[in-house]
């Protein structure tokens, strides 16, 4: 059966119709406190379903995360599971990348409500890596960042490179999940914590052993 998709967009507002739909597939994600204008034209009703309708002649659909201020490119649910269609919304990120946008989301929960634009310096990101337990190369670091950038899930000036230099976060950051990527990356977290802890509880029996030997 022949889908018919019918959209209509006014004169005036075939630029903002041609620049939204633009953002959105080359970085999933277009915020209202970056990109406000772009924001408000396609949170607007008639607007969504125009670009939702284009949107979907390639397998793909608009959602809106009015409280976040989020607007997203997903996969269309009557193409998602089509074969050969590329998934949206979803980034297959290296496992220690994956570690640090865990790490990032954990630090825009922790700013929240504290400052206008939630945002960390390099120098405290870094002291937070390592208080995981992690150690990312520099070289590691500046591709993650690159890629985080790249759709939308943190901002930052390039060539400031010091302790000082401001990473802004973003929401979009707790929509950029892999479901199967997460859990995995949680259950490792899991698995290590529990190594760590049975590695401190063995160490204070034997210090407790040798303790006792000594008074004996």
């Amino acid at each position: 059966m022949d889908k018919v998709y019918q959209v209509t967009i006014k004169e005036e507002d075939q630029l903002l119709f041609k620049r939204s739909i633009r953002r959105l597939l080359e970085s999933t994600f277009l915020l209202r406190e970056r990109e406000e204008r772009l924001y408000r034209f396609v949170e607007k009703e008639s607007n969504r379903y125009d670009i939702s309708e284009y949107l979907r002649l390639i397998g793909f659909d608009l959602l809106i995360e009015e409280k976040a201020g989020v607007a997203m490119l997903v996969a269309s649910e009557e193409d998602e599971d089509t074969p050969g269609l590329k998934r949206a919304n979803v980034i297959t990120f290296q496992t220690p990348q994956y570690h640090l946008l865990l790490i990032l989301w954990e630090v825009y929960l922790e700013n929240l409500g504290y400052q206008e634009e939630n945002v960390i310096t390099r120098g405290d990101l870094i002291d937070k890596i390592k208080s995981y337990g992690l150690s990312p190369e520099s070289r590691e670091l500046r591709a993650a960042f690159k890629l985080f950038k790249r759709y939308n899930l943190i901002s930052y000036e390039e060539n400031e490179v010091g302790e000082e230099a401001k990473i802004q976060l973003y929401p979009s950051l707790q929509f950029g999940w892999d479901l199967p990527q997460f859990q995995a990356i949680v259950e490792e977290y899991r698995r290590e914590e529990a190594e760590t802890e049975q590695g401190r509880e063995a160490k204070i029996e034997e210090e407790s052993y040798r303790e006792e030997e000594e008074l004996l």
